[in-house]
């Protein structure tokens, strides 16, 4: 595809209808870009006046006094039109010399015809030329979309879509993709000047918002540009494919090539990705034996698993859980698109997953989603806290999914202990469960999503025997309890509250909303059913334990 469409003063001097036109001044703006042509003979020129407009006019605002003159003149080149031709002989005789100084000053193309000209003439010849290239662009824009569905319904290769990127261009093709090998078209001439391609892509857009959701240019070294577009699948950014210009060239075309490719790109990633979550759905099984206890064998669990046999420690396992949940009215009527809707988020959920470079097993059962990561120790850097940073921002990537869909859901989530033996992950899978049932139940745990982040509810979760746990409710708060169904004191929210706040009156008293008086009141109601003993530290105790215990039996 030409990337010379764009029509410059210099070759609409060269059109017949401009044979009798003489540049008078602003020479050296004669690559300014015509984008179209109006005849305007008002003085307040600036409403009607767009980027790369080339005025004609038979000079009557020449009439006017000086300062009017130069503020027409000043109007044109704050517009950025094109330039200005002057019809000489019907109107006026002559420019003055103010408009011509001041038109070198900003390098701003100024034509006079000698003799009078048909303007009629002019438009056709320029407009016709303007919408023929167009026509032509959007025909060339044509095939080259034909030629990238044909290769996308062919195959998956991504380099044939970048090869005739190139084809159309000529220009340098870079690939930068975070599920997958970057890739080049055409190859650069060494390994090191690949590298400095690659590095200088990804330094551009890590952390960058903007270029994650529209094209970008980017300066680079030697008088370079790099252009780039993202490439996005399920709403999220998986590569960017570029292109080196050398120096300011004509965006507009390449612009929308660019975001042609980019469109075919996020087809062929999508379909690898449900290709893989195809070819990934007899993994499933492995998951229902970790579950359920049944691996054994250290090195054949990895190997099912595909992770390569490594010394104990070199290696770290997280097992999680990932709920959906809908409200009750989304559940009934469109069962079919939420089943969609998963679908979907579990590819983005396997894409973030490798996006963030975790190997990953990924079940899906009901509205639930049972996660294995895996992630090899690096020589530097806390790993496990790189582990669950990934963890943690994969969650929040997928919350945000939910909000947009035609059935929001929420989405409930928990890890558990990170681990180097692949066998002992059905802990961490229990581990995770645990975590769902008290973010769910505590209101201070809602944000949590790891095992040892739940603190002393680790202890009040491995009770097997609820009875139990129920007898010591009781046992330490029941007659409170009795106490606030009967006269609706708040009895149990001021014990809470006073024993967050280490016995202080005037800090509960705030975090109540109540008078003091009437937190004193309450207090000494707490003597009375509790004991003058309940702060010393074996009965406090107790009751905080029971306190902590409540939410997780309602």
């Amino acid at each position: 595809m030409s990337s010379g469409f764009n029509l410059h003063i210099r070759e609409v001097l060269e059109r017949p209808v401009f044979k009798r036109a003489r540049l008078i001044a602003g020479a050296n703006g004669l690559d300014r870009e015509v984008g179209w042509v109006h005849i305007l003979e008002i003085t307040n020129v600036a409403p009607f006046v767009t980027k790369n407009d080339l005025i004609l006019t038979t000079g009557l605002w020449l009439h006017h006094y000086e300062q009017e003159r130069l503020s027409y003149m000043q109007q044109l080149i704050r517009q950025q039109a094109a330039g200005l031709c002057v019809e000489l002989g019907t109107s006026i005789e002559n420019i003055p010399e103010e408009i011509i100084e001041l038109a070198d000053q900003c390098d701003f193309p100024l034509l006079v015809f000698e003799q009078p000209v048909r303007f009629v003439e002019i438009t056709q010849d320029i407009h016709g030329l303007l919408i023929n290239q167009q026509h032509q662009l959007l025909k060339d824009l044509e095939a080259f979309s034909r030629r990238l569905q044909q290769i996308t319904l062919q195959s998956t290769d991504v380099h044939a879509v970048l090869h005739v990127l190139y084809e159309y261009t000529g220009y340098q093709i870079v690939y930068h993709s975070s599920v997958e090998a970057n890739k080049f078209c055409p190859k650069p001439a060494t390994s090191e000047e690949a590298d400095e391609l690659t590095f200088f892509y990804r330094k551009q857009v890590e952390g960058n918002e903007a270029a994650a959701q529209e094209p970008s240019r980017f300066p680079m070294p030697g008088d370079r540009l790099l252009l780039s577009q993202p490439v996005i699948c399920l709403g999220e950014t998986l590569a960017y494919v570029g292109m080196i210009l050398p120096g300011e060239q004509p965006l507009d075309r390449i612009v929308l090539l660019l975001d042609y490719t980019a469109k075919s790109l996020a087809t062929l990633l999508l379909r690898m990705l449900f290709l893989e979550e195809k070819h990934l759905r007899d993994q499933n099984q492995l998951i229902q034996d970790i579950l359920s206890h049944q691996l054994e064998d250290e090195e054949a669990a990895r190997s099912r698993m595909g992770v390569r046999p490594a010394k104990q420690g070199e290696v770290l396992f997280i097992g999680g859980i990932v709920e959906l949940e809908y409200p009750d009215s989304a559940l009934r009527p469109d069962r079919d698109r939420i089943e969609a809707e998963e679908q979907d988020l579990l590819v983005r959920l396997r894409a973030l997953l490798k996006k963030h470079g975790l190997r990953n097993l990924l079940m899906q059962k009901g509205h639930r989603i049972y996660i294995l990561c895996a992630r090899e120790r690096s020589a530097s850097g806390d790993n496990a806290a790189a582990l669950k940073q990934a963890v943690r921002r994969i969650v929040e990537s997928l919350r945000l999914t939910g909000v947009g869909l035609t059935q929001p859901f929420s989405l409930h989530a928990g890890f558990g202990s990170i681990r180097p033996r692949m066998t002992d992950m059905h802990k961490s899978f229990k581990e995770a469960e645990q975590v769902m049932e008290v973010s769910r139940s505590v209101e201070l745990m809602r944000s949590n999503l790891f095992y040892e982040r739940i603190g002393v509810y680790q202890l009040l979760k491995a009770i097997p025997d609820k009875a139990f746990l129920q007898s010591f409710v009781e046992e330490q708060l029941g007659a409170l309890m009795a106490y606030d169904k009967e006269h609706h004191l708040h009895l149990v929210q001021t014990l809470d509250v006073y024993l967050q706040y280490m016995g202080s009156k005037n800090d509960t008293a705030k975090a109540l909303f109540i008078h003091r008086q009437t937190l004193y009141n309450r207090l000494d109601k707490l003597n009375e059913i509790l004991g003058e003993d309940f702060l010393e530290p074996e009965r406090r105790i107790c009751l905080e334990m029971a306190l902590l215990a409540c939410p997780l039996l309602s």
